[in-house]
């Protein structure tokens, strides 16, 4: 088994992908549509034949890249999650965009990667209060490093 790029119209991704698994053709395993990856879909199949025959017959996908398999090295990057407090540092000023304190500006006190959490403080509050929320509910307003 080998992974291979297909190019694809752009904005049609995870259309094609989807389209090359509900075949249910045996010799094609996975298609993978990341996002950060425009107008391409990695597909993980026993050969290039299969993979051009499959094409014929789907709308939006274009062609194989190349008849040599990708490196895995070039695509594993893709296959692991982005943590959300990635790109967040102490002492960034975020806000709060979900649960109860949404809306509220705060100032990022510690992050917790294992967790994906961020311990911020909250801005208004006359009393400084630590709130415990995931890294997905808040959005960098201000950051130290820019």
């Amino acid at each position: 088994m080998s992974i291979y790029a297909v190019k694809t119209t752009a904005s049609q991704e995870r259309t094609v992908a989807d389209m090359l698994i509900n075949r249910e053709e045996p010799s094609i395993h996975a298609a993978l549509a990341p996002d950060a990856l425009t107008s391409y879909v990695m597909v993980e199949a026993d050969d290039t034949g299969v993979i051009e025959r499959a094409l014929e017959d789907i709308p939006h996908a274009r062609t194989l890249v190349s008849d040599r398999p990708s490196p895995f090295s070039e695509i594993e990057h893709f296959l692991s999650p982005k943590p959300d407090v990635e790109g967040i540092a102490e002492g960034d000023i975020v806000e709060l965009i979900a649960g109860p304190f949404k809306g509220e500006k705060a100032q990022v006190q510690r992050i917790d990667e294992g967790k994906d959490q961020v311990t911020v403080e909250l801005y208004e509050a006359t009393v400084p209060i630590p709130v415990t929320v995931r890294g997905d509910q808040i959005r960098v307003l201000d950051s130290d490093e820019r």
